[in-house]
């Protein structure tokens, strides 16, 4: 049991801060109707870090995190100025093809650096086992900021995701709000690609949104459902990743497999009470 906790305390504490804010920024996504905008920014976010190793700096590093981040706020201002209120393309659309041509380039630029194919790995899978105090700590002051400034126009944000004819109607300038929404989303995936990944960070952000929006339609029980789904999940998934194997499983890839049963269970409850 101490080899577990000693193991274990920094990544789980890195998995508290994650779901802490990624749950309230998934349930905006969802409600947009935009799933895989997180994708797209984490695979930016990938991209810029990748772009780095052209110069000789490692993945890790300050230099590849703030290239991550610049490309993240290039993508944050293609995804303010494409949602529109008639929409010919579907912003959707636009987010894919994001997706689908910086997917590639990353690959296109890992597959020549050295060890590339574990490169490329790390980028999906992440490396949450090998976070530290410092590592914990710089997530947490970048999440309390974001955090505060949500909190603080909460309101705003909150109507320009569950109802934009409204917001339209109240004089809101809906590209000056969704360009604030992305850019801080975009420091959010940025910051959580370097230590989980980007399939763990989808995870993060829509699993329990998803899950929660089952069963409630009020944000704060929403938020409440998501964070113990969240929390759970992530124990599972560590878990499963230390007893999984006499030599251990991949942690990020073991816990986006427990948030995919957690998502199953949920529906089966759904049914249960419905009927």
């Amino acid at each position: 049991m101490s080899d577990l906790i000693q193991i274990f305390a920094w990544p789980f504490l890195a998995c508290l801060l994650i779901i802490g804010i990624h749950c309230y920024l998934g349930l905006h996504i969802v409600s947009r109707g935009v799933i895989f905008v997180d994708l797209s920014l984490a695979q930016l976010a990938a991209f810029g870090s990748s772009l780095a190793l052209l110069f000789g700096y490692e993945i890790g590093s300050n230099v590849a995190y703030f290239s991550g981040l610049l490309f993240t706020f290039i993508g944050a201002v293609i995804f303010s100025i494409t949602r529109m209120r008639d929409e010919k393309i579907p912003q959707e659309a636009i987010i894919g093809i994001v997706y689908a041509v910086t997917s590639a380039a990353t690959i296109l630029i890992l597959s020549q650096a050295v060890h590339g194919y574990e490169k490329i790995k790390a980028m999906l899978d992440g490396g949450i086992l090998y976070i530290n105090g410092n590592g914990v700590l710089k997530i947490f002051i970048i999440y309390a900021v974001i955090g505060v400034f949500h909190y603080l126009f909460r309101k705003r944000f909150l109507l320009i995701s569950t109802n934009p004819s409204e917001a339209r109607a109240k004089g809101m300038r809906i590209s000056f709000w969704d360009f604030l929404f992305y850019i801080t989303f975009g420091i959010v995936v940025t910051t959580a690609v370097q230590v989980v990944g980007i399939l763990m960070v989808f995870s993060y952000l829509i699993i329990p949104a998803v899950c929660a929006m089952f069963f409630t339609d009020r944000i704060i029980l929403r938020l409440i459902i998501g964070w113990g789904i969240g929390i759970f999940a992530s124990v599972a998934g560590l878990l499963l990743s230390y007893y999984g194997s006499s030599e251990g499983l991949p942690s990020g890839s073991s816990i986006v497999v427990s948030f995919g049963a957690v998502l199953i269970i949920s529906v089966l409850i759904k049914r249960l009470l419905k009927r």
